[in-house]
C-alpha cells in the first residue's frame, strides 16, 4: 500500500497505518484551508485596506486579482514539481513562500509604495498556493489506498471546500480589529500544519526526470493571459482590443504549448492521460461544475447584501446554507465513488445541482433569505455529490502514478472554469441589472443619462466596490437603493436570476458530458516507478 510502512503482521500494519493516514490528513487539511480562504476574505476587507492604505479602485482590484491570477497560472507547474521533488517537500515549500507573503501582506507600508508592495505579495502568495494544494492533494492520494481514497478525498474535498464560506465571516470579524489581521491569521495555521506533517511521517518518492521550463513558461503565460483577459473584462469591457489580445493571445500560446509538449522526452503535462475517456469526461464534468461552484460565492453574496440589504456578514451565514448541503452530499459522493465508481455519484450530483439551481434562480425574487434556504442547499448538495469523485476518479487514472501531475492538471482545469464563469456571468448580470434598474429610475423621473450612470454604479457591485463603497455603506450604491428603494432591489434580484439560470444549464451540460463516462473503476493502484 503506498504511503505506508508493512509492519510484520495484518494487524500490526492496520495499527501503524491508521495515525498516519489521519495525521497526514488533517495536515494537508490545515495546509489548504489558507488557500480556500484567502480566495474571499480579502475581497471583505477591500474597502479597510482601501482607506487607510490610500489605493485606487482598480488597484484594490488587482490585489485581489493578482492572487488568484498566480494560482491559475502556476498549477501545473507546483503538480509537477510535486513529482519530481517530492509532494512532502514541495507542500512544506508552498506553505512556508505562502504563509511568508501573509505576514508580509500584512506589514505593508503606508505611501506610495504600499499598492505594489500588495500585488507583489499577493502574487507570491499565490505561487505558494499554487505549490502547495496540488502536493497536498497528491500527498492524500498517495497515503490512501484506491479503496479508502473515495471517502479520504471526500472529507478533504469538504471541509476545505466549506473553508470558502468562513473568508467571509473571518474576514469582516478580523477587520473590526484590524485588517492586517486577515494576511497574519495564516501563521498559526501555517505552524499547525508543518507540524502535523512532520509528525506524519509521510514517505517521499521522487521522480528522476528533469524539468520542463519551456513548457512551464509556456503553460504560466497562455494560463496567465487568458485568465487576465477574463478577469479584466469587466474593467475594460468585452469589446476592448486589450481584453481579446489576452483571451486570444493566451489561447494560441497554450495550443502551441501543446505542440510542444507532444515532441519533449520529459513534458510538464503528460497530454497522453487525455486519451483516457474517463479522464476526459472526469475533467469535463469539472470544468462545467466549476463555472458555477466558485462564482456562486460572489454572486450569492452579493445578491445578499443587495436585494436582501444583508450585511456582508449576513450574507456569509446565507453562504452556509449552500455548504450545509455541500458538506452533507461530498461524503455520500465519497462512499459511491468507492462503492459504484464515479460515473453514479457525478450523474447525481450534476442532475441535483441543475435543478437546484433552476429552483434557487426561480426563488430569488422572493426576496426571503428563509425561503431559499432548502434550493441553496440543494445546490451546494449537487456540487458535494460530484467535486471529489470526479477529481479522485481523475486522479486514480494517473500514468505512472504521476499524482502531482495529474491534480495540478484538474486544479488547473477547475480555476480557469472559474475565470470564465466569474467573467461570463458578471457580464450577464452588469448588462442586465444596468438595463432593468435604468428603466426603473426613469419611470421615476430621472433623465437617460444620469438614470443609466447610477445603474451602473449598482451593477458594479459584482466588482468589488470599484466606488470606494458596498451596498450598505455611503457610496452610489447604497444612495440609488435609498432612493428607489424595492424597485431596484427586485431589478438586482431578477438580474441575477439569469446568473443562476446560467449555472443551472452548466450543471446541465455536466450531467450530459458525465453520461459520456465508461463507468469503469479503478480498483488497483497505478504502478509505480
Amino acid at each position: 500500500m503506498v504511503g505506508t510502512s508493512t509492519p510484520s503482521g495484518p494487524s500490526g500494519a492496520a495499527t501503524a497505518q491508521a495515525p498516519r493516514q489521519k495525521l497526514a490528513l488533517a495536515a494537508m487539511l490545515f495546509a489548504v484551508s489558507m488557500t480556500f480562504i484567502d480566495q474571499t476574505i480579502v475581497s471583505i476587507a477591500a474597502p479597510s485596506i482601501t482607506d487607510e492604505l490610500g489605493l485606487s479602485a482598480s488597484g484594490m482590484q488587482w490585489v485581489v486579482n493578482a492572487y488568484l491570477l498566480a494560482l491559475a497560472a502556476f498549477f501545473a507547474l507546483g503538480g509537477r514539481l510535486s513529482d519530481l521533488f517530492g509532494h512532502r517537500r514541495i507542500m512544506l515549500l508552498g506553505t512556508l513562500l505562502f504563509v511568508v507573503s501573509s505576514v508580509l501582506c500584512g506589514c505593508a507600508p503606508a505611501g506610495d509604495f504600499a499598492q505594489t508592495w500588495l500585488i507583489i505579495f499577493r502574487a507570491t502568495q499565490g505561487l505558494g498556493a499554487a505549490l502547495m494544494f496540488p502536493a497536498a492533494l497528491a500527498v492524500v492520494v498517495a497515503v490512501f489506498p484506491v479503496d479508502r481514497r473515495g471517502r479520504a478525498l471526500a472529507l478533504f474535498f469538504g471541509l476545505s471546500g466549506a473553508l470558502t464560506a468562513i473568508g467571509p465571516l473571518l474576514g469582516g470579524w478580523l477587520t473590526q480589529w484590524t485588517w492586517r489581521a486577515i494576511f497574519w491569521v495564516n501563521v498559526p495555521v501555517a505552524v499547525v500544519a508543518i507540524v502535523l506533517t512532520v509528525l506524519a511521517r509521510i514517505p517521499e518518492k521522487r521522480r528522476p526526470e528533469r524539468l520542463d521550463v519551456v513548457g512551464a513558461v509556456l503553460v504560466a503565460t497562455g494560463m496567465g493571459l487568458s485568465v487576465l483577459g477574463f478577469q479584466q473584462a469587466s474593467a475594460w469591457g468585452w469589446s476592448s482590443v486589450t481584453t481579446w489580445a489576452c483571451i486570444v493571445g493566451g489561447l494560441v500560446i497554450l495550443v502551441l504549448c501543446i505542440g510542444y509538449e507532444r515532441r519533449t522526452a520529459h513534458p510538464l503535462v503528460n497530454l497522453d492521460v487525455f486519451r483516457d475517456r474517463a479522464f476526459t469526461v472526469d475533467s469535463l464534468v469539472l470544468f462545467f461544475a466549476m463555472l458555477a461552484f466558485v462564482p456562486v460565492f460572489f454572486f450569492a453574496s452579493v445578491y445578499a447584501q443587495v436585494s436582501l440589504s444583508a450585511s456582508p456578514n449576513q450574507a456569509a451565514l446565507f453562504l452556509l446554507y449552500f455548504f450545509l448541503g455541500f458538506g452533507l452530499a461530498s461524503q455520500w459522493g465519497g462512499k459511491i465513488l468507492d462503492k459504484r465508481g464515479a460515473r453514479p455519484a457525478m450523474k447525481i450530483g450534476c442532475a441535483l445541482g441543475a435543478v437546484g439551481f433552476f429552483l434557487w434562480a426561480q426563488k430569488l425574487t422572493d426576496l426571503s433569505m428563509h425561503d431559499q434556504w432548502p434550493y441553496a442547499a440543494i445546490s451546494g448538495a449537487g456540487i458535494g455529490f460530484l467535486l471529489a469523485p470526479a477529481s479522485t476518479d481523475a486522479v486514480n487514472r494517473s500514468i505512472g502514478a504521476s499524482y502531482g501531475e495529474v491534480t495540478g492538471i484538474t486544479q488547473t482545469v477547475r480555476n480557469y472554469a472559474a475565470a470564465v464563469g466569474m467573467a461570463v456571468f458578471g457580464t450577464v448580470l452588469t448588462h442586465v441589472s444596468t438595463d432593468r434598474i435604468t428603466s426603473t429610475l426613469q419611470e421615476r423621473g430621472l433623465p437617460p443619462a444620469e438614470a443609466e450612470a447610477t445603474a451602473g454604479h449598482v451593477a458594479e457591485a459584482i466588482t468589488g466596490h470599484p466606488d470606494g463603497q458596498g451596498p450598505t455603506g455611503d457610496g452610489p450604491v447604497a444612495k440609488a437603493l435609498q432612493g428607489a428603494g424595492d424597485a431596484i432591489r427586485m431589478d438586482f434580484a431578477e438580474a441575477n436570476q439569469w446568473v443562476f439560470y446560467g449555472m443551472a444549464i452548466a450543471l446541465a451540460i455536466a450531467f450530459l458530458c458525465a453520461l459520456a463516462h465508461p463507468g469503469t473503476r479503478v480498483t488497483e493502484q497505478p504502478p509505480q516507478d
